[in-house]
């Protein structure tokens, strides 16, 4: 934990991203010099039944009933609450000195390109603004889906603010339930789009062959050997091949997903792991090589971190590139999402757009999120 400096104020994010493995919890600080000063983070775990039904919508399932979607949105922002509420306790912090928090959601539907489009996000803002006694900013994405964009990813923005460089192009890469690059040259410009599946298939699948909730240090992967028939059905996938800007979910990448391009000849499930691993090095490289070759450092960021053997396969893949943790430049990487979106809220509140279209592909920059006064 960080001291907090009495002179600035602070605010509080809070993120559950595809995975939907916990709401990761940060307050921060932002000093008028730059830069964004970590001060406390926490992670809060999910009721194991709304997890499950959190999983079941985002990948497509329909809800029970009006009242059980209304009554998920309710638990789910009552939630977020608990999680913002405990990080405050930990970090000994009073709510009255945190300005606003900035609340992401829990996406349970992600059309960027039906007609119209759309994304919705539930985790009742009212709810956590009155449970917490704190303004609360939420729905960001909405207004960017209504601006032409894709509403995702947001992070570039933060990305370009906290991590932008002069002296080298460098990439971004968060890998959560599903990745995400931030392109950021040395002239300032950047774009950003979702590069496919990251942890969603490789814990799902995990879970589903060993019970466990994710493969820890990617020792499951290591065990199998990449089947390069399989590799190859599953790069076949359309949505691969689309240009940016683009976004995607659990609704898109899921295990049923796996399971229509597995070989009527069972593979061990090792196998399967190993090549889902390499599916995602695969695409995220070829992504930066494509998109900005010149690029020679990519700074990591999210669950994925801490998988060493996906790290060693995107590595070989790169051989020219210097891979590193966000935490090398002062953002933690567990929490740099969380970050994003209490700073985020900070551009709400100052009127100041939040998105890029040279991202999202929206019409132009636009002020993001709803307000809920405390």
């Amino acid at each position: 934990m960080t001291s907090v400096d009495p002179l600035l104020p602070l605010f509080l994010g809070l993120m559950s991203g595809t995975s939907a493995d916990g709401i990761d919890a940060a307050l921060v600080q932002f000093p008028q010099d730059g830069g964004c000063r970590f001060v406390h983070g926490h992670t809060h775990p999910w009721d194991p039944a709304t997890r499950e039904a959190l999983i079941a919508l985002g990948q497509g399932a329909e809800p029970t009933s009006m009242d059980a979607l209304g009554q998920l949105d309710a638990t789910v922002g009552s939630t977020f609450a608990a999680a913002a509420n405990h990080l405050l306790e930990h970090a000994g912090v009073q709510r009255a000195q945190v300005q606003a928090i900035g609340s992401h959601g829990q996406t349970i539907r992600h059309r960027p390109l039906s007609t119209p489009a759309f994304t919705w996000q539930i985790g009742d803002a009212n709810r956590i603004a009155e449970l917490t006694g704190i303004t609360t900013v939420a729905d960001f994405r909405r207004r960017d889906v209504a601006a032409g964009g894709h509403g995702a990813p947001l992070m570039p923005a933060f990305h370009l603010a906290m991590l932008g460089s002069a002296d080298e192009d460098r990439a971004v890469l968060n890998l959560g339930g599903i990745a995400n690059l931030s392109l950021i040259a040395r002239d300032g410009s950047i774009r950003g789009f979702d590069t496919g599946p990251a942890n969603a298939l490789l814990d799902g699948w995990c879970q589903r062959h060993l019970g466990h909730p994710y493969d820890a240090d990617g020792a499951f992967a290591a065990s199998g050997r990449v089947d390069e028939a399989l590799l190859a059905r599953l790069l076949a996938e359309p949505w691969f091949a689309l240009p940016p800007p683009k976004s995607t979910g659990r609704e898109q990448f899921h295990l049923e997903w796996v399971a229509a391009q597995l070989p009527a000849d069972a593979l061990a499930p090792a196998d399967v792991q190993a090549t889902l691993l390499e599916l995602t090095a695969a695409t995220m490289a070829d992504a930066l090589l494509t998109q900005l070759p010149g690029a020679r450092r990519l700074l990591v960021c999210g669950g994925g971190v801490r998988n060493p053997q996906l790290l060693l396969r995107l590595q070989a893949r790169l051989p020219g590139v210097v891979i590193g943790s966000s935490a090398e430049h002062g953002l933690d990487p567990d929490y740099m999402e969380a970050m994003g979106f209490a700073w985020l809220a900070r551009e709400t509140l100052a009127g100041r757009p939040g998105n890029l279209p040279s991202v999202s592909g929206a019409r132009g920059p636009r002020i993001l999120g709803a307000i809920h006064l405390a």
